[in-house]
């Protein structure tokens, strides 16, 4: 009797507040039912987002209702079901902040069934969803395991970001799910529990009305919605959300800029950061800017503070405040550009006609000794280099060969060079305006700014395919990987050569998946350390390993494969190079490493409009090492930096281009499958065997004059490929793919000759992509596949 009156004066108070009661369930009191019109039958809203790479690579984005049993298990590895997925319209520009959609719910929606009452007994249980965002990228319009990477905007708080407690990564922590509920009485948590967790024994529990409800958990006690048409925005994930120092002083936001980086760049102990140096030696630089007012100077000291972190994904747009400085630094040149060879000599490969050091007498493959009576070395070295910071010392020095030859407008420059009659002379050659030299050293001299993201043609008879970016439209770049992928296995190609000498990076994510072409296995990849808030250490979660997730068998390739790296290979595009070296799959050919950009980054808003960028994540590799940052990919094969090499002398290259006919060279000496002894078969015999990936047997016969017409079979629950060469091996005689349509095995009929002939039969397999058992046989009588 004192619980039913406790229950009716509560149910009294909810009904002067105009919150229904559905019916008891037993013990189990109801949940609070708010704007009781039935339940939603549709929910719009609106996606804000203020991360700088939200929108990066996007071509098709989607606003799901997304099925959370794999939360509510917490089953990281869940993937929900495409008979789950219900699609909403996005209304508004997309690329837009913010957008909005609209998601029409459906009548009998199709997810599992979770029993979360915690009464330990079976119950129906109910559907839990949250409307979520992602980007469709492989396959159909529905999202599958390739897909599920990013999000980190939906209707529900979450510490889902790199920089939340490790201990409670993932949980909710408020906003707005649905649950559908297929019959009346079943239970739901009201609230947390005292461990703040969702779906663990200690929540307490109510029981929820048939059909659709809104559970917002921003209440202490969950408030359970049934209005028609709820309006639920989707929520910026923490960690995604763009920290905002604009509104501060020059110098609180100094102070902000500071701690941030402090506390959240990845490779402080890496490099040897002196953060509390760099405060005492820049706040004054930020104090004198605010106190006169200068945006320039604020500019400036933005802009040389990330120049003495060594690590060339740090940066800002400050640059545009000082562009003159730029300009006055740049415009004026001699002429001539010129690089160091692998010898240490430095020589001029580009001479303006008309310049001061062309009338000097300078010539392409001029040695360049001082300037200013300075080693020309030396001189390199103090040099600014504007495309500052950077990660690697043969990055740095590149372009500091670049800016070593630029000097302010109306001054002299002696210049000491060795001459054509071999003798050391001086020049002093007054400085013009010319930027010609300058352009033709850029590391993207040779970019139109129209390149597709992916590009390939026939070269020596390999496909050479180019990845010029992962940050253009991920859809349209996996397309166009994968009609690459299925030319070079239709015209049987034995090597591909990927050029990845001029891309920028973009979405690690992609360039993994992309690599996972060349694999068969869902290899590790490596992990990446991150800053934990709640014990201000760097961190690892050992369960979210960077890993492939493969495409269709059919997609993968399995022929020679080399990977072309220079300078400018950076961030993701290192990423896919290291992957591609994992298992010696791939070699990488090229005159220098990559860039040596390891890590991700985030982006925060400064005063003036200014946004700087910091690395955030330390990459490693499996065994838990630094592997990229400051390392770069280094080249297998190293193409020598020279005077043949930079096209100043009279050496052919077949395709222009020294790095390509080094690729070329390679796979011509070591294309193909490799080739394994079967031994010797005779006729009307049978050789079973095992076939590995990437593999071929080779079996040695005689065909002789005076016997019947002989044929060549091979059986076995395989993709077969049948080849017949002269006793060489060199020369292919016959080949058969399929015998008959509807049968992958293959076959070589009736082969009849005037004389003896030695020949290799080869059993291999489509594509050279499978393993398994096979049967070759050999018979003048009928075809094993005859019905």
């Amino acid at each position: 009797m004192r619980h039913f009156i406790r229950f009716v004066v509560g149910a009294m108070i909810l009904s002067l507040l105009g919150i229904a009661v559905v019916a008891l369930d037993d013990d189990i009191p109801p949940a609070p039912i708010v704007n009781d019109e039935g339940g939603p039958v549709a929910i719009t809203g609106e996606v804000s987002y203020t991360n700088a790479f939200f929108t990066l690579g996007t071509s098709e984005p989607l606003v799901i209702l997304e099925d959370q049993t794999g939360f509510v298990n917490r089953d990281r590895e869940y993937l929900f079901p495409p008979e789950s997925q219900v699609l909403a319209q996005i209304t508004s520009n997309f690329f837009e902040s913010p957008f909005t959609y609209s998601l029409a719910l459906p009548f009998e929606p199709q997810a599992p069934l979770n029993d979360v009452d915690n009464d330990g007994e079976e119950d129906t249980g109910v559907m839990v969803f949250q409307v979520a965002y992602w980007s469709n990228t492989f396959g159909d319009a529905f999202l599958q395991e390739r897909d599920l990477f990013g999000g980190g905007w939906s209707s529900a708080y979450a510490s889902a970001d790199v920089s939340s407690s490790l201990e409670t990564l993932g949980e909710y922590t408020g906003g707005n799910i649905l649950i559908f509920a297929p019959e009346e009485g079943q239970g739901f948590p009201s609230g947390f529990g005292e461990d703040g967790m969702l779906f663990t024994e200690d929540d307490p529990i109510v029981i929820v009305p048939q059909g659709y409800t809104v559970v917002n958990m921003d209440t202490e006690v969950f408030t359970f919605d049934r209005s028609r048409n709820p309006v639920i925005d989707l929520i910026e994930g923490e960690g995604a959300e763009a920290d905002d120092f604009s509104d501060l002083s020059y110098t609180e936001a100094f102070d902000a800029m500071i701690e941030k980086f402090r506390n959240e760049y990845s490779f402080t102990e890496y490099y040897g950061v002196d953060w509390d140096a760099l405060e005492e030696e820049y706040r004054p630089l930020f104090e004198e800017a605010e106190e006169n007012e200068d945006v320039e100077a604020y500019a400036r000291a933005i802009t040389q503070f990330t120049w003495e972190i060594p690590d060339g994904h740090v940066g800002s747009n400050a640059i545009n405040f000082i562009i003159d400085d730029f300009f006055a630094a740049t415009d004026g040149g001699l002429g001539i550009a010129i690089r160091e060879l692998s010898d240490g000599r430095v020589i001029v490969n580009f001479v303006l006609e008309g310049s001061p050091a062309d009338e000097a007498g300078i010539q392409l493959g001029t040695e360049i000794v001082a300037i200013d009576g300075t080693p020309i070395l030396e001189a390199t070295d103090e040099a600014i280099a504007w495309s500052a910071p950077f990660s690697t010392a043969h990055t740095r020095r590149l372009q500091q060969l670049r800016y070593v030859t630029r000097f302010e407008l109306g001054t002299e420059v002696d210049v000491t060079f060795i001459n054509a009659d071999g003798e050391e002379e001086t020049a002093t050659m007054e400085v013009v305006a010319e930027r010609d030299s300058f352009s033709f050293s850029s590391f993207n001299v040779s970019n139109t700014g129209v390149e597709l993201p992916v590009e390939w043609e026939i070269v020596e008879g390999y496909i050479f395919a180019s990845i010029t970016s992962f940050s253009d439209d991920d859809r349209l770049s996996i397309l166009l990987w994968e009609r690459m992928l299925r030319d070079a296995q239709n015209l049987g190609v034995e090597g591909i050569i990927i050029d990845m000498r001029n891309n920028g990076g973009g979405s690690g994510w992609l360039a993994d998946q992309m690599a996972a072409y060349f694999f068969q296995e869902e290899l590790v990849l490596g992990n990446a350390f991150f800053y934990d808030r709640d014990t201000g250490e760097f961190t690892i979660d050992e369960e979210f390993e960077d890993r492939f997730y493969l495409p269709p068998e059919e997609l993968r390739y399995n022929g020679e494969v080399v990977v072309l790296v220079g300078p400018n290979c950076a961030s993701a595009c290192e990423f896919f190079s290291y992957n591609m070296t994992i298992e010696d799959r791939a070699t990488i050919v090229g005159q220098y490493p990559s860039t040596g950009l390891g890590g991700s980054v985030n982006q925060f808003f400064m005063p003036e409009g200014v946004a700087i960028q910091l690395t955030v994540t330390r990459a490693v590799d499996p065994n838990g090492d630094i592997h990229i940052e400051g390392i770069g990919v280094q080249p297998d094969v190293v193409v020598p930096v020279d005077e043949d090499t930079l096209g100043l002398t009279d050496a052919t290259y077949i395709n222009d281009d020294p790095v390509l006919d080094a690729a070329v060279a390679f796979l011509n000496e070591n294309a193909g499958a490799d080739a394994v002894e079967g031994g010797e078969i005779g006729y009307d015999e049978e050789a079973t065997g095992t076939i590995e990936v990437g593999q071929r047997v080779q079996y040695t016969f005689t065909v002789l004059a005076d016997e019947d017409p002989v044929s060549f079979y091979i059986a076995g629950d395989l993709d077969t490929y049948l080849r017949i060469y002269d006793e060489t091996g060199e020369n292919l005689l016959a080949e058969n793919d399929d015998i008959a349509a509807g049968n992958l095995n293959s076959g070589i009929e009736g082969i009849e000759l005037d004389e003896d002939l030695d020949i290799i039969i080869e059993v291999g397999t489509f594509n050279d992509a499978e393993s398994g058992e096979y049967t070759l046989i050999v018979t003048t009588g009928d075809s094993p596949f005859d019905e």
